[in-house]
């Protein structure tokens, strides 16, 4: 039997608008259906829940551009929030039609307010195996890239 080491992943992101900003598209079901999700998923606007407070929660899903029958149900309970500055609790990913089994995760993203009007946010998520934890690197990543995009339009 093989032991499979459970790490978090980190991601320090600098983004081009204030914390205001980077926090409300994560906060806003309008702006997150806009940007969240690699890019072969999209988030339908009409499935995004928000209630952004402690004890509150995320709720959306994702699904296949290609086979919009392969989805994915999303579902964060906040445990801690401080307006745009943190938000924190456990994220839970479940697979619809047949995408394999759902997953846990502590996810924790931090917004702190960087010279010129800029925000650096720090992503803690986990615990997931390397190859999980490298996969969700990756969404992370190309959903920042869509949240730049976003970001910029907004300013």
């Amino acid at each position: 039997m093989t032991h499979e080491t459970r790490h978090e992943i980190t991601i320090s992101r600098l983004f081009d608008a204030p914390p205001e900003l980077v926090y409300r598209a994560f906060v806003d079901p309008d702006q997150l259906c806009e940007w969240y999700g690699p890019e072969d998923l999209e988030v339908p606007c009409e499935t995004v829940q928000i209630d952004a407070r402690p004890g509150g929660f995320q709720r959306f899903m994702m699904r296949s551009i290609d086979d919009p029958d392969h989805r994915y149900q999303v579902d964060v309970a906040l445990s801690e929030v401080v307006e745009n500055e943190l938000l924190a609790g456990h994220q839970e990913v479940e697979r619809i039609g047949g995408a394999g089994p759902s997953s846990r995760s502590m996810l924790r993203l931090e917004f702190h307010s960087e010279a010129n009007g800029k925000t650096r946010l720090e992503l803690r998520q986990g615990p997931f195996s390397e190859e999980t934890g490298q996969d969700a690197k990756e969404r992370w990543d190309s959903s920042f890239t869509s949240l730049d995009s976003l970001l910029r339009r907004s300013l």
